[in-house]
């Protein structure tokens, strides 16, 4: 898009440059409020954002300019922006607005338009604003900027805003479902700073001691759009993909970390071969596969991935924190949840792509180990999905009341058991359809798309050619785990499900009677087994069935208790 030209209109300036940051309004805070009925009356095509950022004031000048397809009349035009970045100016269509039409009480922004537009309309608003942004406090679980330096003190600075959302630093719709079709940045920063952006690079600009570098990305998941500046080099090469396209690799690195990248870097196309064999195509193969180096751990921004995980080495032999967020961008920016209830299907997903590499890499043993860690952090506080419209912190805080951790470690153990439970093939058809709206994905047929529990739930039906929905009721929609009751005599096992919520569960279960193993179909929750004398008896042998363990419930409150009286 054209840069609308610049003017001034004093008499819409709002408030004056802010010298430190306000808390945020909980509004702003926590991402994915249910959108205006404004924001649902348009689709959001495009985004064209200048952003100046100094180092020295720890400030930001934004001067965007948003274009809309109204479906509906409009009247006004609704979007977010945190208070802390007071809106200097605003037009509509180059036609600038009053004061009085312009208001922001609580971090969502209004602007009345000058006329009333009909549906079909096209419109561009520009705002203008500036201001000191919400300083993460530990990012990247706290969002916002990070002001940090490199150990020859060189400005580094990033943006993570996961949790509070895009609106901590450009006017945006703040809900999964708010992306924008293209999204073009230009970010100026002082010279010889570099800026590792989103997409696909489209130049850089030098002049006055200040450089521009500018970036073009296609459907953006709003809090994958990030700021990564600092004095970075760049490693680069390309990848030949089994679906015959080639994807730019890129890594921007501190100076001094190059033979730590270099190993990072080779990393690239082992997890490339992974993905594109066991979900399929990586989605932005046209853009780029791109790693920055950050300050803080990591976040999956699209197309490039903020790392700070130290280049640790471990005994499992690979960079789980690269592999974590690279997943994300199949399970999160590909494939967004359509609400934040449904951020399982990000986490997930991603988490069990991890024993999966591990399995594909080294074999059984690594595989289940990476398992029975996820087991041992299982909480059952919540359940995984509460079946109504969530914000983001409802889901990641416990004091909210939501799953937390579980929706990681819990949930992948709920696909692993999946898989088991429907096989190999019909999952991974399930789980294409999710991500890519297709079982057959190929390079240039899909489109980056939104996917809810229940529309997983259809698909995984349609695959197994089974109404599963007794699976999901009892591990997504509860909290607590299903229970195998046990009994046994001399010459005969039976075995119960119980469910603490009661319900049918007819998973079933093998057991390993000596060195045979048997399979029982459990079809109305309950099965028996005769025992010849003195048998060795092992229920699920192979781990392929999350459910309530006593022993795991007995050992991790005694670990509980051990972590209180540390307080």
């Amino acid at each position: 898009m054209t840069r609308l030209p610049l003017y001034l209109a004093a008499s819409a300036v709002l408030a004056g440059c802010a010298t430190k940051p306000m808390v945020p309004t909980d509004f702003t805070a926590n991402s994915g409020s249910p959108r205006a009925p404004e924001q649902l009356a348009v689709t959001f095509e495009t985004v064209d954002l200048a952003l100046r950022v100094d180092p020295a004031t720890k400030s930001i000048r934004g001067d965007a300019a948003l274009t809309f397809l109204l479906k509906e009349p409009l009247t006004r035009i609704a979007v977010e922006l945190d208070r802390n970045l007071p809106v200097d100016s605003a037009s509509v269509d180059g036609t600038p607005l009053a004061a009085s039409a312009i208001s922001n009480p609580d971090g969502r922004l209004y602007l009345s338009l000058p006329q009333p537009l009909p549906a079909g309309a096209r419109t561009t608003v520009r705002i203008q604003y500036h201001g000191v942004p919400t300083i993460a406090k530990k990012a990247p679980w706290d969002g916002g900027f990070t002001w940090s330096q490199t150990s020859d003190g060189q400005p580094w600075i990033t943006t993570t805003v996961e949790g509070e959302g895009c609106d901590l630093f450009w006017p945006c719709i703040d809900h999964p479902q708010g992306k924008p079709k293209l999204i073009d940045l230009h970010i100026s920063v002082p010279a010889p700073l570099v800026v590792a952006g989103n997409g696909v690079a489209t130049g850089m600009e030098e002049k006055d001691g200040w450089r521009t570098y500018n970036w073009r990305a296609k459907n953006p998941s709003t809090y994958g759009v990030a700021l990564n500046i600092g004095p970075y080099e760049m490693l680069s090469a390309d990848y030949t993909s089994k679906y015959g396209n080639t994807i730019p690799l890129r890594m921007w690195y501190v100076k001094g970390h190059d033979k730590q990248a270099q190993g990072l870097f080779t990393e690239f196309k082992p997890m490339l071969d992974f993905f594109e064999n066991r979900v399929g195509p990586y989605p932005f193969g046209d853009e780029k596969m791109g790693v920055v180096e950050t300050p803080h751990l990591g976040m999956e921004h699209q197309t490039i991935n903020a790392y700070g995980n130290g280049y640790v080495k471990s005994p499992l032999g690979y960079d789980w924190l690269l592999h974590h967020e690279l997943s994300h961008e199949w399970f999160g920016n590909q494939m967004t949840n359509a609400d934040w209830d449904d951020m399982w299907l990000h986490e997930s997903f991603g988490s069990y792509m991890q024993p999966l590499y591990m399995e594909s890499l080294r074999g059984e043993m690594e595989f289940q180990n990476v398992l029975f860690d996820f087991r041992k952090q299982i909480s059952n506080k919540a359940p995984i999905v509460s079946g109504k419209t969530q914000r983001i912190e409802d889901i990641y805080q416990d004091e909210r009341g939501g799953p937390g951790l579980d929706i990681y470690v819990k949930g992948a153990l709920v696909l692993h058991t999946l898989r088991n439970l429907i096989g190999d093939e019909p999952f991974f058809i399930a789980t294409r359809r999710m991500v890519y709206g297709t079982a057959t994905p190929a390079p240039g047929n899909f489109q980056p798309r939104w996917s809810s529990s229940k529309e997983f739930i259809q698909f995984a039906n349609e695959a197994s050619g089974r109404d599963l929905q007794w699976f999901f009721d009892a591990y997504l929609y509860h909290a607590a785990l299903p229970e195998l009751v046990e009994e046994r005599s001399a010459d005969k096992l039976k075995l119960r499900w119980k469910l603490k919520d009661g319900g049918a569960f007819p998973m079933p279960i093998e057991v390993r009677v000596n060195n045979r193993i048997e399979k029982l179909a459990m079809s109305n929750g309950e099965g028996e087994l005769a025992l010849p004398p003195n048998a060795l008896v092992t229920i699920d042998p192979q781990s392929r069935v999350l459910r309530q363990q006593a022993h795991i419930d007995e050992w991790k409150a005694i670990e509980d208790n051990k972590k209180k009286a540390k307080k």
